[in-house]
């Protein structure tokens, strides 16, 4: 027989997404060194809340990164169903870059290997990136608007290094980033 499973208070689920929220935007602004207590005293509760939904700093970051990594998939999924097959690619390749890139330190500095390992921080997380770009890779090459002789490790070099660009000269960034894209178009 299964233990009885009680469900999460109404309290402790928004207090548990606030520390979330505070902590992504926290890593995002400013890296991850920022200390959980500071965390806790911007997300408006006390750090027993935080350390129990995440007993280290490394199981918080974990948790901001798989929050972040299953939005931005599923970000990813509804560009396949609300846009044309050939720009949800680039749409999706843009707001990495221009949205998620220039605000989001801590998932880019994961997402290139810097700091914690991304496979071990969040299991899967590479492979559901990796299959969500294959699929809005083969949508735009299937929708010719993307050249045929280009793969999923191809596209992530060109957005690892459109976002090093964001970092490096954030006003450069959305023109490095157009060439990038327009480098992927198919030729007639």
């Amino acid at each position: 027989m299964a233990p009885n499973v009680r469900p999460v208070r109404a309290d402790a689920a928004r207090n548990r997404a606030r520390v979330l929220d505070v902590a992504y935007q926290t890593f995002a602004a400013e890296g991850l060194s920022v200390p959980i207590d500071e965390i806790a005293r911007r997300a408006g509760v006390g750090a027993g809340t935080v350390y129990r939904h995440f007993p280290t700093k490394e199981a918080l970051f974990r948790a901001v990164i798989a929050d972040r990594m299953h939005r931005l998939i599923d970000d990813g999924h509804g560009l396949l169903e609300t846009e044309q097959p050939g720009e949800a690619l680039f749409s999706f390749l843009r707001s990495m870059v221009l949205q998620w890139g220039a605000g989001d330190r801590g998932l880019v500095e994961a997402l290139a290997g810097i700091g914690v390992e991304i496979d071990s921080a969040v299991p899967d997380a590479e492979a559901n990136f990796l299959s969500l770009l294959a699929d809005l890779l083969r949508a735009a090459q299937h929708a010719g608007t993307v050249r045929k002789d280009v793969d999923v490790a191809e596209v992530k070099a060109l957005l690892v290094g459109c976002q090093a660009m964001q970092s490096y000269n954030p006003d450069l960034a959305g023109k490095v980033t157009e060439i990038a894209l327009d480098g992927l178009r198919r030729r007639a």
